[in-house]
């Protein structure tokens, strides 16, 4: 027999369906003779639809229809399960245009423990998910004026509605529907009469996977609010650290002029010129790491400008030895130079590139006890030329490379200092456009090498 319109089967369930469900709730709270009656009319309900499918449908698929004894036998263990199952509640939106579906179902569902809202139009559920946070919406397909496909697309587009899941019903029983509905976004889809206990699982499958989506969606805000308090807490220490360096900075400096000047005094006995003499190098210490802070702080925040000028390479590191050649004799290392010949000028910040050279041989020969520290320059490529520190002191362990030039890092607590000079250096070097390298091995000795553009 030919197949009849979708809407004429549609009407033909409804009533069907309702009658079904009504003698489904009624035996499950019914006993003896009673329930045996509501047991029998539901399953003349089931043969009646069975009769609808098999002679009215087109295409008739055995393997989702269920009639006869094995339907009721099965709607009886359903019955005896669903007693039994941890309900998990939840806020349900129930959308269809018949009164009648929407009264079975919602009792259903207030049945299993859910709280249960109606709409009988598309606009009207529209209207409420707006209103209203559900968990979950129960959303029939065939409805006049504005049907299921376009109420679950105005969901799936509103950035409020998306992530609410939807199970979509229907009378009808068709796989090209079921596959329309899973691509447009429904989590699941659910043909009328609803056994009982398919209907509480894929609600509760539904329900569990929302209340995961929220308790990611919440984190991920947690973690957002934690990672912006930690920012404004982070710079409110940076500001008052700044502030503070800053401040010290006058009076010390004024402290240095005045011992300085003391240090001049010729009524000094050898004791008290010696102790002068240390207070001045101390202050001076301090004053380099309240500088080397305040410079690093500025290159990070990219508010520090290169004073570019020409410069050679010669005369960079000449001046850098001569800062430290004392520091080398009191560890009693040799100092070489390997510079190559016919080196053209470059462009840099001889201020910032001095610091550089200082702060990289001055580590070289700390770490260094009777050896050599050599300062190689060649040039490297067409480009640029590179500066090259190399030790025999101790050694780096290669896990400890990128830590040596982070802010405040330590090799370990032997190693005295800020943790500042490599930062520095590195800063210094990247803000050139240049790039800087170690390679160490335990016991033979480190090599710190930087590049920097002949052009800015």
């Amino acid at each position: 027999m030919t197949g009849l319109p979708a809407q004429l089967l549609h009407d033909l369930r409804s009533p069907l369906n309702q009658i079904i469900g009504y003698s489904e709730m009624l035996s499950e709270d019914a006993e003896g003779q009673r329930r045996e009656d509501f047991m029998k009319i539901r399953a003349a309900g089931h043969r009646m639809l069975a009769v609808i499918e098999e002679n009215f449908t087109s295409i008739h698929e055995n393997s989702t229809t269920i009639a006869g004894n094995d339907r009721e036998e099965m709607e009886l263990e359903s019955t005896a399960v669903t007693r039994h199952l941890t309900v998990a509640p939840g806020l349900v939106l129930v959308v269809d245009d018949d009164a009648g579906n929407r009264d079975v179902l919602s009792r259903r569902l207030t049945w299993q423990g859910h709280s249960v809202t109606t709409a009988g139009s598309g606009s009207d559920a529209l209207l409420k998910m707006r209103e209203t946070a559900f968990d979950l919406v129960l959303l029939d397909i065939m409805m006049p004026d504005m049907d299921g496909y376009e109420v679950l697309g105005h969901i799936k587009a509103d950035e409020r509605l998306l992530h609410i899941p939807v199970i979509m019903i229907s009378a009808l029983n068709e796989l090209q529907s079921v596959v329309r509905c899973i691509e447009a976004g429904a989590e699941d889809y659910l043909s009328k009469p609803f056994n009982p206990i398919l209907l509480k699982a894929r609600i509760d499958s539904c329900l569990e996977k929302k209340r995961f989506r929220d308790r990611e969606t919440a984190l991920y805000e947690q973690l957002q609010t934690n990672y912006q308090r930690l920012q404004e807490v982070e710079k409110l220490r940076d500001d008052m650290r700044n502030m503070i360096v800053h401040d010290l900075r006058t009076p010390l400096t004024a402290m240095i002029v005045g011992v300085e000047m003391l240090e001049q005094d010729s009524a000094l006995d050898e004791m008290q010129h010696e102790i002068v003499t240390i207070a001045a190098g101390g202050g001076k210490t301090l004053l380099g790491m309240i500088n080397d802070l305040l410079d690093v702080e500025k290159m990070e925040a990219g508010s520090a400008l290169l004073q570019y000028e020409e410069l050679s390479a010669n005369v960079l590191v000449t001046g850098a030895l001569g800062q430290v050649a004392s520091l080398a004799l009191a560890g009693e290392n040799t100092l070489l130079t390997e510079i190559a010949p016919g080196l053209p000028a470059f462009a840099g910040d001889r201020n910032k590139l001095s610091r550089t050279l200082v702060n990289l041989i001055a580590n070289a020969i700390k770490f260094t006890h009777g050896g050599t520290v050599t300062i190689a320059v060649a040039r490297s490529g067409s480009e640029s030329i590179r500066f090259a520190v190399r030790d025999t002191g101790e050694g780096i362990p290669s896990e400890a490379f990128e830590r040596i030039f982070e802010k405040f890092g330590q090799l370990d607590s032997r190693r005295v200092g800020t943790g500042l000079g490599l930062a520095f250096c590195k800063l210094a070097v990247e803000a050139h456009g240049g790039r800087i390298e170690v390679e160490s091995t335990l016991g033979v000795g480190s090599t710190f090498s930087f590049t920097i553009p002949l052009a800015p």
